[in-house]
């Protein structure tokens, strides 16, 4: 099925991010826990940031003020993760290769604004047509909500002939839920089918992604 739109992960896919994610989990998970939020015998091993915050929030006990400090917690360790974060080997050169080809979407567990400023620190954001970042869907990866968004925006291009590519099983998972093939980079494989994730194709190099483009034409 020819490839007519592309949808890319940030961190760590495009952008080596330094955000200490491991970090600002375990952080949200003691704030959730001292506020009596979430129990202590949580598997964080079977969470990331974002599904711990669904599932706080889904519990209906959280203030809008519980809900703000929480997320000051993130705002806080990804502004200091994301400061001077250099592309990943080969990016930049990829998204000119793609720049004009087919539309280019950023989607994204970080805020719109944090990874605008990040793509234009390091000279890519003139390449992407659109950036959806957390702020602009109710539910972050890995559920659907940005990748629908694109969708959505795309109304002439039917779901089967998109493309996504990230690192984590939150990509995977939030892109087959919409549909959409994914392709893992650099991924951990014995994770992502741990969590339910099966890649439509793996790469290691960015610059294969091209190749396989190419092939699917």
């Amino acid at each position: 099925m020819p490839v007519k739109g592309l949808i890319f992960d940030m961190d760590n896919t495009l952008l080596r991010s330094r955000i200490n994610f491991d970090q600002m989990k375990r952080e949200t998970y003691a704030y959730l826990e001292a506020g009596g939020i979430l129990s202590g015998d949580v598997d964080l091993e079977q969470h990331t940031t974002s599904t711990l915050m669904l599932t706080a929030e889904r519990t209906g006990r959280m203030s809008e003020a519980m809900i703000a400090e929480m997320w000051d917690i993130a705002n806080r360790i990804e502004k200091a993760g994301m400061h001077e974060a250099a592309m990943e080997p080969g990016a930049a050169e990829l998204l000119r290769a793609l720049h004009g080809r087919l539309p280019l979407v950023i989607v994204t567990n970080n805020s719109t604004e944090a990874a605008e400023l990040a793509l234009r620190e390091n000279g890519v954001h003139q390449y992407f047509d659109d950036v959806i970042g957390r702020d602009r869907v109710k539910a972050m990866k890995p559920e659907p909500d940005a990748f629908l968004l694109a969708l959505d925006a795309y109304p002439a291009i039917p779901t089967e002939h998109w493309l996504s590519v990230g690192d984590a099983w939150i990509d995977g998972a939030a892109s087959s839920r919409a549909g959409i093939r994914f392709i893992a980079y650099n991924g951990d494989g014995e994770r992502m089918r741990a969590m339910g994730v099966e890649p439509f194709g793996e790469i290691q190099e960015l610059e294969q992604l091209v190749a396989f483009l190419d092939a699917e034409r």
